[in-house]
This record gives structure tokens, sequence and C-alpha cells, in this order.
């Protein structure tokens, strides 16, 4: 097994947390990054992304898979109007309408999809679906996993008061925003910032960056980090009722 350095937000060493002097430790904001053996870089194919997403996070994640050498065969969109579909369409990319707007079905990822990616979509990627990439399936959530695991994390964030927000790419799993985190990264909230304000300065951008570390680890490994979540630190984060 390649040896594994941990990096902090800055690109500081931090201890490895697996190891015995630092495993009480929270490493929860560390990103994994593990030096390629020799083996890793033999038979290096493109990379086939199926993407399922929405709106305008979808579009960017769009745009910055085109430019990290991937190959997208599909985009599956649950309204064939939404912006990425027409931004899919442009770019000469098969979009695939959800039969079932809230569960994405194996029929609907591409032939030999070596990672699916979600962004900004809200719709379960069922098992079946997994099970059809190499790699099975990774999101991103606008949180510190397990810290407000559901649809509105970004106001959770703000109602809570907490001083501290950040992101968390994720394996996609049976649970909702529960599966093992493969990157993760925290920034600072400001005083009296809204959660729209939050999302724009701060997390979406934070999403596209360690949405495209995790594809280039991929790339160079042909696996993904993963640490599974500490259950003892999750919240919940249902939609808040509108005024």
């Amino acid at each position: 097994m390649a040896e594994l350095t941990l990096l902090c937000g800055s690109g500081r060493p931090v201890d490895n947390p697996y190891s015995v002097t630092s495993r009480a430790r929270d490493s929860s904001v560390a990103r994994v990054i593990d030096r390629p053996s020799f083996a890793d870089w033999i038979g290096t194919t493109t990379m086939r992304i199926t993407l399922i997403g929405s709106r305008h996070f979808g579009v960017a994640t769009l745009e910055m898979l085109r430019g990290h050498g991937v190959e997208i065969p599909r985009v599956v969109v649950h309204d064939g109007e939404d912006r990425l579909a027409a931004a899919a369409r442009a770019a000469g990319i098969e979009v695939i309408v959800q039969a079932d707007p809230k569960l994405v079905g194996a029929r609907e990822i591409a032939p030999n999809t070596d990672l699916i990616v979600t962004a900004h979509s809200h719709a379960r990627v069922s098992k079946e679906a997994l099970a059809a990439a190499k790699l099975g399936g990774i999101g991103y959530h606008p949180s510190l996993l397990p810290r407000h695991r559901g649809i509105a994390a970004v106001e959770w964030t703000i109602k809570e008061g907490d001083p501290i927000a950040g992101g968390t790419v994720y394996h996609l799993a049976d649970r909702m925003d529960a599966g093992a985190i493969a990157a993760q990264e925290w920034c600072f909230v400001r005083k009296g910032e809204t959660a729209r304000e939050l999302w724009e300065r701060a997390l979406a951008p934070l999403g596209q960056k360690l949405l495209a570390e995790v594809i280039d680890y991929a790339k160079a490994h042909k696996r993904l980090p993963a640490k599974p979540q500490d259950e003892q630190f999750a919240t919940k984060a249902p939609a808040l009722a509108s005024h």
C-alpha cells in the first residue's frame, strides 16, 4: 500500500490519523493525499464520468470536468429544461432525463462508466446504478459531514450560528449524506452572512475544488480515498419552513 500523507486546509502536513499516536485526534478536516505507486500509472486510460445534477452548480461541475481530461458520455437530469441539460447538449453530450425524479436507476448510467458524480442533485442513486460504475459515485455536500446532513445544510449552518462551515466530497451510499468521506475542508463564516452569501462566496467554489482533487486522485490511483463518518457527531439539516 502506498504511504499516506495528510494535508490540512493550508497544505501543511499533519499527523496520520490512522497511526497509533494520533488516532484520538480530530482529523475531520484533513484531506487524504496518497503517493502514487508505479503500478498506478500503468495502462492509464481516460476516465468516463456520468454526471447527475442541475442548475448552476451542475453547469460549473460540467465545465470543471471538461477541463480535467475526463470523458463525459452522459449527463442525467431530473428536468429536460434545466440549464445543465442545455449546457450538456451545447457541448454535444448525451442528456438523459430521469424516469423518476427522486431516483436514478442503473439504466440511466452510461455504459462503461468509471465514476458517477452528483452536483446539486437531490435524487437518490440506486445500488444498481452505483454498481454500474467501477468506482461507485461521489457527491458534494456543503457542510463538514457528518454535521448538517440534509437538504438545507447551509441554512442550518447560519441558523445554528456556526462560526466555521465547510464542504465534503463523500461516497454515495444507501443513506443520504452518510457515505465515507473522500475529501473535506473548512472555511470561516463571516458575521452577518446569509446562507446564499456563504454558498456563493465560499462553499460553491470549495465544492468545485474538492471534486477536482478527488477526481484527480481517482485518475492517478484507480480508487477513491475513504474515511468513515463518525456517527456520534451527526446532525440533521431538514428543509426549513419558508416565512
